[in-house]
């Protein structure tokens, strides 16, 4: 991360470079590589937002989802596309233990957390939010932490999800009162 190469390490950008790196593409996730305390190269790594978030997205508070947030370890630049899929707020450059800080803040406040991850960075994060749901195809420890795990990438799956709670919550609720009542 850049934070970790430039802040951490304290590396810098060559002579004669510095618009060059001013100019690389904000819709890519950079990787640094640094050699003697100078960066040597930049891998752009594209990650297009999927073509169903905007509508999963949508979904999602259509079921009562109040706020939907986006973490990640990328730069400003690159989570802010997040914005046009209807997020209600991302945080960028976020560090594992910022993703579960942010959690335990949410719950303090009285939030009921739900966390959906699929990677190792994600693992602190889904061990402290109230349901934590991985992805099968993700890292095997975020499935061994999670509460819950999919079995697609596709993020109806979380709709799907969250229906099938609610539906299921709905039947609880009178019977135990009738339960009860009946004792």
């Amino acid at each position: 991360s850049a934070h970790f190469v430039f802040e951490d390490e304290g590396c810098t950008i060559p002579a004669g470079e510095q618009e060059r790196f001013d100019a690389l593409p904000t819709q890519y996730s950079h990787l640094y590589l640094c050699l003697a305390g100078q960066l040597a190269a930049v891998i752009c790594i594209h990650d297009p937002l999927r073509a169903e978030a905007k509508d999963a997205i949508r979904a999602l508070h259509d079921c009562g989802i109040r706020k939907v947030v986006m973490m990640t370890g990328d730069n400003r630049r690159t989570a802010a596309c997040v914005e046009e899929v209807g997020v209600d707020e991302f945080h960028a450059e976020v560090l594992p233990e910022d993703k579960a800080d942010f959690i335990r803040r949410e719950r303090a406040a009285g939030h009921t957390v739900i966390m959906i991850g699929d990677g190792v960075n994600d693992s602190p994060a889904l061990s402290e939010a109230d349901a934590g749901i991985a992805i099968s195809t993700g890292a095997a420890i975020a499935r061994e932490i999670s509460d819950i795990t999919i079995t697609s990438e596709d993020l109806f799956q979380l709709v799907t999800l969250r229906r099938i709670s609610q539906s299921l919550m709905d039947r609880i609720h009178p019977n135990y009162r009738f339960i009860v009542g009946f004792n």
